[in-house]
């Protein structure tokens, strides 16, 4: 393997230890207990805030990221597809929110408290009773900040009470990586 690297790169053999360090720094494989989401948008704004309203005539709640703002705060928006099973309908999303102040303040690999330190929301589309969102709480831990990619993990509890009966709750979890890249 180390031959073939070189080949193509000109240099010298590239020992194997080294290609292994490479490949599990950039974490392609999931940890223990991640979910099994795929992520399916992630955007990254420096200069924005994030706008949440529900839509008065359904029961939906929109997540959308304001890109007015002058000062530099960095907001990160990502959704998340489901399919636990090969049934039909229990596919769901979620879509989450970071509000995250300025990045550039943020040690790496250091967890930082969801609803304390970052606001955080979150929504769910799925085929069930429609969820009106609560809170998110758990901890988000920057990885890597660099000019186009924001990236880290998310280890959260999305809480949700439904809209025609505030008795009725649901909780989503949310473990995995996630990252946002600017447009």
């Amino acid at each position: 393997m180390g031959y073939i690297f070189s080949r193509y790169v000109g240099a010298r053999a590239v020992p194997p230890y080294l290609l292994i360090l490479v490949i599990t720094g950039c974490e392609i494989l999931p940890r223990p207990g991640d979910t099994q989401g795929v992520q399916q948008a992630g955007r990254w704004e420096q200069h924005g805030r994030i706008l949440v309203q529900p839509d008065p005539r359904y029961t939906i709640v929109h997540l959308r990221v304001d890109t007015t703002v002058v000062e530099r705060h960095d907001v990160l928006l990502a959704r998340f597809d489901f399919d636990p099973s090969d049934a039909l309908g229990d596919e769901y999303s979620l879509s989450v929110a970071l509000d995250i102040g300025d990045a550039r303040k943020l040690s790496a690999d250091h967890p930082y408290s969801l609803g304390d330190s970052i606001l955080a929301w979150g929504t769910v589309t799925c085929l069930c009773r429609p969820l009106r969102p609560d809170s998110v709480r758990g901890t988000y831990t920057m990885e890597t900040r660099g000019m186009r990619q924001l990236a880290g993990r998310i280890d959260a509890i999305l809480y949700f009470t439904a809209w025609n009966d505030p008795a009725r709750h649901a909780t989503y979890r949310l473990r995995q990586r996630i990252h946002g890249v600017r447009p």
